[in-house]
């Protein structure tokens, strides 16, 4: 079992800086492919970025390639996501999750192991 809590959301203004984190228990964090996604009301969990096991590798949605940094720090059981440039489009939910590490790109929702119960990101124009 895994349980995630993010912190780090809020409200920023167009063009700002936001850093999420999420703190995973568990003792097997390396196991899994830790990424996030994201919500906003009446639509579908988009998937945002995720990272490999061992922090090798990374992927990224389109809309936030170049702007958006995942990462993680293995020794604490930490994952984040760095966002820059921020845009009012950005404005969600943003969940931090966790899949199997044999999962294969494209990350939908139902490759989802385990979801944190999000916290919100708000862009002001």
């Amino acid at each position: 079992q895994v349980q995630l809590v993010e912190s780090g959301g809020g409200l920023v203004q167009a063009g700002g800086s936001l850093r999420l984190s999420c703190a995973a228990s568990g003792r097997t964090f390396t196991s899994y492919m830790m990424g996030w996604f994201r919500q906003v009301p009446g639509k579908e969990r988009d998937f945002v970025a995720a990272i490999s096991g061992g922090g090798a590798y990374t992927y990224y949605s389109d809309s936030v390639k170049g702007r958006f940094t995942i990462s993680r720090d293995n020794a604490k059981n930490m994952v984040y996501l760095q966002m820059n440039s921020l845009k009012p489009e950005d404005t969600a939910i943003y969940y931090c999750t966790a899949a199997s590490r044999l999962a294969t790109m494209p990350i939908t929702p139902t490759s989802i192991t385990y979801w944190g119960q999000g916290t919100q990101v708000t862009v002001s124009s």
